[in-house]
């Protein structure tokens, strides 16, 4: 067994100045049949560490039911990471932020009537205790102490960006100390007074989140903390992309400078992201700052391996400079190879039976307990009616109105939508969409679904029903069109599928949800992962909510993310 410590001025491996050299990888943004291939990677670019966050939604998004299990088994993740002789970091919230689904925060607890979030509160607190607990039954044999390789711990997460509740730090740290934890703690927010000061306790060690100005950065984190390692434990490499923005990306070389002025510093790093992966599913986030705006399926990160694990010119610059502070693996990773290509007919799956039973009333995705994308809301008009101008509060996020069958139009949250014409007709309906939940600061946790009155010309409509659509029985729902159809491999490969002249919807290869696509870009691919497709019969089935039914899926060689921003 060894020891892992803080110093005057390092971390202590068995009492000797070490420096972590770690990068993000998100086991849950990754398919388990590739952690050991990224891994790996992440050990021959030279670092000496893994560190992942934990989210407490996709580990328990029913209350009470909690897996670990395929692609959520963080013991067999943090065995990978030892098996390469690699370090591991666990950050388990239970706020992430981390572009993902409502920060990391299931719904069923977000949506528990008067909980204070992120605070002192007896609700809150009693259900994330629990949580903890959970993991920490995973981490705690897992720890350096115990023969394992988990070498720190993080108390919440960027902390000082949102509150100052020191007796809710205190309760976290408590949690944690008494569940087994014995590895130092540590918290992270950027290096800004006010923020570095609310988010921390005197026995949690301070670290920063930045991607340049490194002196700068570090000099305002030892102002608040003398004496210890300097750790940015998020070195900003790359950033996220929204549906209707551009592909973000930062030049190679210009990180590389950055990287190669922080550890000449002499500080410890955590690379956010080593790899990105994807929001496969229905996970992505979204940020809203007066404009929401909903994460892409792409985790692409514009990061040292891209989405699909091959290594890009931002890794072999990385690799560089840990070569001048640390010692790095003669081997390199293979280059990058291009992907099948072939096109595969669709055609029209066959109308099946919904399961899913109606509600009174104008329901909210939490009220429904759907942890779904997909509501349908549904009225009738008054005898004789001959058009009127439809008004909604809020629409949380995007919905499609139809009258009689016949789709009128849409209304978007992000275009900041709320009315349109309605022709005559007898029956109305709405399909709304959930994008993706806000992932930071006071909108966290907000319902999703049609809020507040839904009027005709200022007339409140009455009798309505709500009924949750799943994507398990898209063909039952009549406004989705569902296409499907099948390809045959010669053995399991990574590949790209073009959603290039498709509208909006969800895609899947066999059962494997990939994620959202959008005509509205930026990304113009989804990436399949080789796990996901066998050698032999393989299924594709589209799920389209806009525009006619796609007639062929085209798979490409490389990934299209879409128009640079840098």
């Amino acid at each position: 067994m060894s020891t892992f410590a803080i110093g005057d001025r390092d971390f202590l491996l068995d009492g000797r100045p070490h420096r972590v050299i770690s990068g993000a990888l998100h086991y849950f943004r990754v398919h388990p049949g590739d952690w050991a291939d990224r891994i790996r990677k992440a050990r021959l670019m030279g670092l000496n560490a893994i560190e992942t966050y934990v989210a407490w939604n996709a580990h328990e998004p029913v209350e009470g039911q909690w897996t670990e299990t395929g692609g959520l088994d963080l013991g067999r993740f943090l065995d990978l990471i030892a098996a390469e002789g690699m370090h591991a970091i666990v950050r388990p919230g239970p706020y992430i932020c981390a572009e993902w689904h409502n920060g990391g925060l299931p719904t069923w607890l977000t949506a528990t009537p008067g909980i204070r979030l992120r605070r002192t509160d007896a609700v809150y607190q009693a259900a994330l205790e629990t949580y903890l607990r959970r993991v920490y039954r995973v981490v705690a044999p897992r720890q350096i102490d115990r023969g394992g390789n988990v070498i720190l711990v993080q108390i919440e997460n960027e902390y000082g960006a949102y509150g100052s509740d020191k007796d809710y730090l205190a309760e976290l740290v408590r949690v944690t100390r008494d569940a087994g934890i014995t590895v130092p703690l540590t918290t992270v927010d950027q290096p800004e007074d006010d923020m570095l000061a609310a988010g921390s306790l005197p026995g949690l060690h301070l670290t920063g989140s930045f991607g340049s100005r490194a002196h700068e950065r570090l000099a305002t984190l030892r102002a608040h903390q003398p004496t210890g390692p300097l750790m940015c434990s998020e070195f900003w490499d790359g950033w996220f992309d929204w549906w209707g923005g551009q592909h973000h990306t930062t030049d190679a070389a210009t990180a590389a400078r950055e990287l190669d002025d922080l550890l000449a510093a002499g500080a410890s790093v955590n690379i956010y992201m080593f790899h990105g992966g994807s929001n496969f599913g229905t996970n992505n986030g979204a940020n809203d700052k007066g404009r929401y705006l909903p994460i892409t399926t792409s985790y692409d990160y514009d990061a040292p391996l891209d989405e699909a694990g091959d290594p890009t010119e931002k890794f072999h610059a990385f690799r560089e400079v840990i070569a001048k502070y640390a010692p790095v693996p003669a081997e390199t990773p293979a280059a990058s190879a291009r992907r099948p290509q072939f096109d595969v007919d669709l055609v029209a799956a066959p109308a099946t039976s919904a399961s899913s039973s109606a509600l009174a009333g104008i329901v909210t995705f939490e009220d429904a307990g759907h942890t779904g994308t997909l509501l349908r809301y549904e009225c009738s008009l008054a005898e004789g009616f001959t058009g009127g101008t439809l008004e909604i509060g809020e629409v949380r996020d995007h919905a499609w109105v139809s009258v009689d069958g016949i789709r009128v139009g849409s209304l978007s949250r992000t275009r900041h939508e709320h009315a349109l014409r309605l022709p005559a007709g007898r029956h109305l309906s709405i399909l709304l969409e959930e994008q993706g939940r806000v992932n930071y600061d006071e909108r966290l946790g907000e319902v999703k679904g049609l809020i507040g009155p839904v009027t005709v010309d200022g007339v409140e409509l009455a009798g309505w029903t709500t009924a949750p659509v799943l994507l398990a029985e898209a063909a039952a729902a009549p406004e989705l069109l569902v296409a499907d159809g099948a390809f045959d491999l010669d053995a399991p490969t990574d590949l790209f599928l073009d959603t290039t002249g498709w509208g909006k919807g969800y895609a899947f290869v066999g059962d494997f949800l990939l994620g959202r696509y959008w005509s509205n870009g930026p990304q113009r691919t989804l990436y399949v992962p080789a796990p996901v497709t066998r050698a032999g019969r393989n299924r594709i089935t589209v799920v389209e909510l806009e525009q006619p039914r796609p007639v062929t899926a085209r798979f490409v060689a490389a990934a299209e993310l879409g128009p640079l921003h840098e």
